[in-house]
């Protein structure tokens, strides 16, 4: 593929609300603050990609706003600079800022959407997915009640999903987990996501999941404790699953190899962009350890990447790879939906979707930044 000349970059700010509220251990959301980033190129291509940062810094060090004024100030101003790059070069250019990796995330996949649709490559083809399809799972959030969150995840395994996974905390977890089981039954894929809401202290509070037959227990301490996960998966039946810990390829080798985990979540946007996620995942296929695709309530613009980078070979669990509809009623692109519990990997050009800028404009909460060189 060539490389592409990047004349301009504008940033859009647009607001989605849910379909329904999405509560974490770290908080709950009722609609998402998106920050898009579009790349123009000087022969009149265009490449999008979507940052996952969230509005406040819960999540991570990273927000929406904050993110929107790095690339601003910072990273756009160097991709211009540089103006004829390839998507493998963008790391380089912008590494000259500390982390923000939600940030660059974005820009590095604006940059490779505009230099795959040039070639009539798919990200699909690009990052090497072996499969058309891909399993899907859902994230439940932390629900008002037992009987609230039933009848979530009922109509969620009507609609065909794989996996259930349930975001837990102190005071929510083994009751709403005995009951899930009970309800989807021994052989179901059930899993728990803690976005590190435990110390060490609860290590024999988290022991008694091991009677429920879980795929696997997710980030149940803060991301730079790697000991303690040590800790838990020695003393726990239930395989211990890194998310928020692993931010690239290095710390991933590492982490594996201290045995703080024996599966991975890779989120592109989390690790700096998709091509450290490609690296992670064969690092990991390369040690037979099994990845999944995390998700950030994406639109189908994050949305459509990451079910490219899910049909990897290593990608051997459903990932949180949803359909629109689990979080909007409508989509900023064409809608994915879910068909007998899986999404189809896009196979035109770039991501394969098209931004619906009627949608655009209609959601749009600030005015678009254009970005040129001075």
């Amino acid at each position: 593929m060539l490389p592409v000349e990047i004349g301009a970059v504008e940033l859009h700010r647009i607001g989605m609300p849910l379909v329904r509220p999405f509560e974490t251990s770290f908080g709950r959301q009722t609609e998402r603050d998106v920050l898009l980033v579009r790349v123009l190129t000087a022969d009149g291509g265009e490449g999008w990609g979507e940052c996952v940062a969230m509005a406040d810094p819960v999540y991570s060090s990273e927000y929406v706003q904050g993110a929107a004024e790095v690339i601003e100030r910072y990273l756009a101003p160097a991709l211009l600079r540089a103006r004829t790059v390839r998507a493998s070069d963008v790391a380089s250019v912008l590494d000259f800022v500390i982390g923000h990796r939600m940030a660059k995330a974005a820009l590095e996949t604006a940059v490779l959407d505009a230099e795959t649709r040039a070639a009539g490559i798919s990200f699909g083809e690009y990052f090497g997915a072996v499969r058309p399809e891909v399993d899907c799972g859902v994230s439940v959030g932390i629900a008002p009640s037992i009987d609230a969150l039933l009848d979530e995840v009922s109509g969620y395994v009507e609609a065909g999903y794989r996996r259930i996974k349930l975001k837990i905390k102190p005071g929510w977890d083994i009751e709403p987990v005995a009951e899930v089981r009970a309800l989807l039954g021994p052989g179901a894929l059930l899993q728990v996501d803690a976005n590190t809401a435990y110390t060490a202290e609860h290590i024999d509070h988290l022991r008694q999941l091991d009677d429920y037959r879980l795929l696997l227990i997710e980030q149940p301490f803060i991301e730079e404790d790697i000991a303690t996960h040590v800790a838990l998966a020695r003393a726990i039946d239930t395989r211990v699953c890194l998310d928020e810990s692993i931010t690239s390829v290095g710390v991933a080798v590492d982490a594996i190899a201290r045995d703080a985990t024996s599966v991975i979540n890779i989120k592109a946007g989390r690790v700096g962009g998709y091509l450290e996620a490609v690296r992670i995942h064969d690092a990991c296929l390369d040690r037979d350890v099994p990845v999944w695709c995390g998700g950030m309530l994406e639109t189908g613009v994050g949305r459509a990447a990451n079910v490219a980078l899910a049909g990897l070979p290593g990608f051997t669990l459903p990932g949180d790879t949803s359909a629109s509809d689990r979080y909007f009623a409508e989509d900023l692109t064409e809608s994915f939906v879910l068909v007998e519990g899986r999404l189809a990997v896009p196979t035109g050009p770039g991501s394969g979707v098209t931004v619906r800028t009627e949608l655009l404009a209609e959601w749009r909460t600030r005015p678009v930044e254009l970005l040129t060189r001075a």
